[in-house]
């Protein structure tokens, strides 16, 4: 048995997120596509979250930077508040959540509502909405 998923789904990792990450199964919901990222941010598997972006946006997202990112924080919680659609059947979906993070000793509560599509059959993160 693995490590418990960063996701906080108090599943084991190589049963949750980590066939996502590995690219041995893709998730079947917007909910599993956000819980895997915040997986890939805690884990510093910055090629999944490359990869999960939409094909157009690619090119914009800076490997350097997501991967200092993911090495000054510390993600510590996720908590998911709503879904609406994002279901096995559907080709949209949006999940609110609230991530807990610390950074320099300090935490945070980044709270999100992000947007998802499907792209080719797979869930992509298309973007986000941060509250403050």
């Amino acid at each position: 048995m693995s490590r418990p998923c960063p996701c906080t789904s108090k599943k084991p990792y190589d049963r949750c997120c980590g066939p996502f990450h590995a690219g041995t199964a893709a998730p079947e919901t917007a909910e599993a596509l956000m819980r895997s990222r915040f997986s890939a941010y805690a884990l510093g598997k910055v090629d999944y979250l490359i990869a999960t972006r939409p094909e157009a946006n690619r090119a914009e997202e800076n490997r350097d930077e997501l991967l200092q990112y993911c090495k000054s924080v510390s993600c510590v919680g996720l908590k998911i508040i709503s879904r609406e659609k994002g279901a096995k059947g559907d080709d949209t979906g949006v999940v609110t959540f609230h991530a807990s993070l610390q950074s320099n000793g300090r935490r945070t509560l980044h709270i999100e509502t992000s947007t998802f599509a499907r792209e080719n059959g797979r869930w992509v993160y298309v973007d986000g909405v941060v509250k403050s």
